[in-house]
């Protein structure tokens, strides 16, 4: 997820675009738009980098035993099928 820095840093700017006779208002805006931005990134649900290379690590290796299997499925299957031959 993003970091609170990150959050702070795009808050400003968008305070920053604020035209300069509503200065005054610029740190609640500033405050407002750094609520909204957290708000709205708690609700995507998002999932951290770690988290994110941890599944795909273990994906990887599900996926690693699958093609194993599934070789060792298909020369089962072959040399039951030269039995019954």
């Amino acid at each position: 997820m993003m970091e609170r820095l990150d959050i702070d840093q795009i808050a400003l700017r968008l305070a920053s675009l604020v035209p300069p006779g509503l200065a005054d208002a610029q740190k609640d805006l500033s405050a407002n738009f750094r609520d909204v931005l957290a708000q709205g990134l708690r609700r995507l649900e998002l999932v951290t980098r770690e988290e994110f290379d941890v599944q795909s690590q273990l994906l990887a290796r599900t996926r690693a035993k699958v093609d194993e299997l599934e070789k060792r499925v298909a020369e089962l299957e072959a040399v039951a099928h030269s039995r019954e031959s």
